[in-house]
């Protein structure tokens, strides 16, 4: 095969491909022959002014030494010398593939250019499901950012669509803040999807099978759908991603968000960061589109299960973060026992087919920090009053707003049996909830568990 029809079916691969990423044509083939080209090929793009990898790059199963000019094969322990491996004839043919793969890129990028245009002009009104804290958070950041879009909130209480569409004040969360003009609320679901191009799903996750099902007749079955509900349903252990399509029976363009944030530190516009997760291409850099700004960062992730897997499980390691804070136990134990949870969200997600840079990231790693070590958790309250001695049902009747690690927990007990993970902490937090342990004597356990190489 002629070296030039090689790079441009290579390119014709690479889905994300453009003027600004050319190291995507290091993805060759792992022959001698076609490593020199690949190297040849970063010498090209250095040399157009476009940014490339630096020297000793591993490459999967290659690592290219650019400095000496030498390509190693790792899988082999093969190494060539780049120079003299491609013949002049090869070069000239390497040389032209390169240049018609620019003009066909510019061409790409631009017609990619112009159908992201199309589909940002054709949002003119989005649809938040839920009035609750994160519904109003988002409702107000859309409004907020795309004033020219209208923005309308499904909520199931009569007065309180009232006061926001009149008033623009959600009466029940945020009383502090006024809403943007642009938003209004009702509790007609018909109104409310009515003309609508973009869907927010705010609905907690034990709740969102029975209103999604409501809907199914009334949700165009292509119409985009962003969850911000993290958690697993019980009863089955699915994630909303999951959820949506069998309570609505069919796909739905689908998107998960999240991240370490506070709904109210949004509503003051303090910098966030969140990354938004889905397997359709356009979706992730819509809704970049929508939520941006200044003051929030949103990243774009494919990996929907690592971006749910741990914005649920790390819920219920809040309320293990708030027992040792509600025992008094300090901090050396609290580092302890976040850390050894964060390992087995890690152990649970990779089995899941999660990827563990997904896990480190903001969805896994910084969205727990977040809610393990801040006040401002429901979940960690939650944890700090169990610890403190508080009843169970007690805590959870005069909690105003859904902790949704207490209903996860049970779930991530279910999960560690189908993937065989030992997951102490978090398996823990449900024998806590479910009456079996106290927290004490859970803790007690957990640092009486065998000592073992750490993994």
């Amino acid at each position: 095969m002629q070296v030039h029809v090689q790079i441009r079916r290579l390119a014709h691969r690479q889905t994300a491909f453009n003027l600004s990423n050319p190291v995507d044509l290091r993805n060759l083939f792992p022959s001698s022959r076609d490593l020199a080209i690949r190297a040849f090929v970063d010498n090209e793009a250095a040399s157009d002014g476009r940014p490339v990898e630096g020297a000793d790059k591993n490459y999967g199963q290659t690592v290219v030494d650019g400095e000496s000019g030498i390509v190693e094969d790792a899988a082999s322990d093969k190494t060539v010398n780049v120079t003299g491996v491609l013949t002049d004839d090869e070069r000239v043919s390497v040389q032209t593939a390169w240049d018609k793969l620019l003009r066909w890129s510019r061409i790409s990028f631009g017609r990619e250019q112009k159908r992201e245009a199309a589909l940002v002009e054709s949002i003119h009104k989005v649809t938040v499901f839920g009035g609750g804290s994160f519904g109003t958070a988002m409702a107000t950041v859309i409004a907020r950012n795309k004033p020219e879009i209208a923005v309308v909130m499904l909520v199931r209480d009569e007065k309180l669509a009232a006061s926001i569409t009149a008033e623009h004040t959600n009466t029940r969360y945020f009383q502090e803040f006024d809403l943007p003009h642009n938003i209004t609320a009702t509790t007609n679901s018909a109104e409310a999807l009515a003309d609508s191009d973009f869907v927010i799903h705010a609905v907690p996750v034990q709740h969102s099978r029975a209103f999604l099902s409501q809907l199914r007749d009334q949700l165009p079955a292509t119409m985009p759908l962003v969850s911000v509900s993290k958690g697993l349903e019980i009863g089955t252990g699915e994630m909303m991603s999951e959820v949506v399509v069998s309570s609505l029976q069919r796909p739905q363009p689908f998107a998960c968000l999240s991240g370490p944030s506070f709904a109210v530190e949004m509503m003051q516009g303090n910098p966030t960061a969140l990354v938004v997760a889905s397997e359709d291409l356009d979706l992730p850099r819509l809704t970049q589109w929508l939520i941006a700004s200044p003051d929030l960062r949103v990243n774009t992730s494919h990996d929907v299960v690592g971006v749910e897997i741990a914005g649920a499980l790390k819920n219920v390691l809040a309320i293990a973060a708030g027992i040792v804070e509600g025992l008094d136990l300090g901090h050396n134990a609290m580092a302890a026992l976040v850390s050894q949870g964060c390992s087995e969200i890690r152990w649970l997600g990779e089995k899941m087919g999660a990827s563990p840079a997904t896990l480190s990231g903001l969805s896994g790693v910084g969205d727990i920090m977040l809610t393990c070590f801040v006040n401002l958790s429901r979940n960690r309250t939650v944890g700090v009053r169990l610890g403190s001695g508080e009843k169970v049902e007690d805590v959870m009747s005069t909690t105003s707003q859904v902790a949704e690690g207490v209903a996860t927990a049970g779930a991530v007990v279910s999960l560690a049996r189908k993937y065989h993970v030992s997951m102490p902490v978090l398996t823990a937090v449900a024998r806590i909830l479910d009456g079996q342990s106290t927290p004490r004597d859970a803790v007690m356990e957990v640092m009486k568990l065998p000592q073992v190489p750490e993994v």
